[in-house]
C-alpha cells in the first residue's frame, strides 16, 4: 500500500444520526461493508483468505483481529479496492472496490500504517497538498483541529514525534468526510492522552454516521471501541460478535490468598482451584456470581480471611489468547499480540 490511498473526496458536511447512511447511500445498498465467500492466494499457491464472510452494518465500528499471519491485512487489502479477490465477493458501499473505484474511493478513508510524506513539509502544507487532491475536502484548520495538531501546523513533518505523525495520518484520511474509514493500528506510538483522544474521535464519527474498520494490535482498544469484531486465524474467522459475546464463552476467574495453614483442599468441592501456589489460589467459572457468592459465604463460615481478592470477568485480550492457542496460533500476553 502506498500513500496514495488514504483518502479521497467524499459526501459534504452535516451530521447525521448513528447508523443513518450518508448523503450517496441508497436503501438497496445493504451494509457499508460486505464480504462472502472472500479467498486471497499468492505465488506459490498460498492461500492467506481462505472464504470468510461477514458484514459491517452502516454506522458501526467493527474490528478485525487476528494472530500472526492470519490473513487480515491480506483482507483489509481486498476491503480497501488495492487488489481483486481470487474467488467469492466484496462490496463497499453496494460496489465493488476494486472493479468500481471510481464509485467507491471518493466515499472512503484509509489510514495506513505509515503515510510516507514529504518530510520538508510543514503540517498546515501537507494538508494542503493532500486536500488539493480531495472534492470537498475539510478546512484544513478543522482537520487538525480534530486530531489536536492545531499547535503543531506550522512544524515540518520531519520535527514530528512518532505520535504526532499517526495524528496526521488520521486528518488526511478524514480530510473528505468519508462514508467508510479503514484504521489500520490508529493508536501506534501515542502516549495514553493521546491514545483516549483518538479513541474520543473515533466515536464522534460513528455517531455521525461513519462506519469505521479497525485494525489493532492493542485488544483493550478493540474491546473499548468495536460494537462487533472478529477474530482471524489460518485465514479464516474463527470467532466473531460483540466483545462481550465473544468474551462470554470464556470463563471468569477469581483470585486471592489463603492464609498460612489454611490448604486449598478446605475449598467447597465446587471451587476446585485452576491453578495454585504456595497460597495464591485462582479459580475459573462460567457463572461468576453464584461462584464469589459461594466463596465468600464459605469464607464468612471457615473465619477465613481472602487477601488479594480479585473476581473479574474474561477480558478479550483472555479470549483472544485462548482462541489463538486453541487454533494452534501463538500471540504474546501484552499488547503486541497479534493481529
Amino acid at each position: 500500500m502506498t500513500s496514495d490511498d488514504h483518502t479521497g473526496p467524499g459526501p459534504g458536511p452535516g451530521r447525521r444520526p448513528r447508523g443513518e447512511p450518508g448523503p450517496g447511500h441508497r436503501p438497496d445498498d445493504g451494509p457499508a461493508i460486505e464480504a462472502e465467500g472472500l479467498r486471497r492466494r499468492y505465488a506459490g499457491g498460498f492461500e492467506a483468505v481462505s472464504g470468510i464472510t461477514f458484514a459491517v452494518p452502516h454506522g458501526e465500528i467493527f474490528a478485525l483481529l487476528g494472530t500472526n499471519g492470519a490473513g487480515k491485512t491480506s483482507t483489509v487489502e481486498l476491503l480497501e479496492g488495492l487488489a481483486a479477490p481470487d474467488g467469492g465477493r466484496v462490496r463497499v458501499l453496494g460496489h465493488d472496490p476494486y472493479r468500481q473505484r471510481a464509485a467507491v474511493r471518493p466515499r472512503i478513508g484509509v489510514m495506513l500504517q505509515e503515510g510516507g510524506f514529504p518530510s520538508d513539509l510543514t503540517v498546515t502544507e501537507t494538508v494542503r497538498m493532500w486536500a488539493g487532491c480531495t472534492s470537498g475536502a475539510r478546512p484544513t484548520g478543522e482537520a487538525l483541529d480534530m486530531v489536536g495538531l492545531t499547535d503543531r501546523a506550522r512544524v515540518r513533518v520531519k520535527q514530528l514525534s512518532g505520535g504526532e505523525r499517526r495524528r496526521l495520518d488520521l486528518a488526511l484520511a478524514l480530510l473528505g468526510r468519508p462514508d467508510v474509514l479503514f484504521l489500520d493500528e490508529p493508536t501506534t506510538g501515542l502516549d495514553a492522552e493521546g491514545r483516549r483522544d483518538t479513541w474520543d474521535l473515533v466515536r464522534r464519527l460513528r455517531e455521525t454516521g461513519t462506519t469505521v474498520l479497525l485494525t489493532t494490535h492493542y485488544l483493550e482498544e478493540a474491546e473499548a471501541l468495536a460494537d462487533r469484531l472478529a477474530i482471524m486465524h489460518g485465514g479464516r474467522v474463527v470467532a466473531s460478535g460483540t466483545p462481550a459475546e465473544v468474551t462470554a464463552a470464556r470463563p471468569a476467574r477469581i483470585r486471592f490468598d489463603l492464609p498460612a495453614g489454611v490448604p486449598a483442599a478446605r475449598l467447597p468441592l465446587s471451587l476446585r482451584a485452576a491453578r495454585q501456589g504456595a497460597r495464591r489460589i485462582e479459580i475459573r467459572t462460567h457463572d461468576l456470581q453464584q461462584a464469589l457468592t459461594e466463596l465468600l459465604g464459605w469464607a464468612r463460615d471457615q473465619d477465613v480471611r481472602l487477601d488479594g481478592l480479585d473476581a473479574r470477568s474474561a477480558s478479550l485480550e483472555e479470549a483472544f489468547l485462548e482462541i489463538a492457542r486453541s487454533a494452534g496460533g501463538h500471540a504474546d500476553r501484552t499488547d503486541t499480540a497479534g493481529v
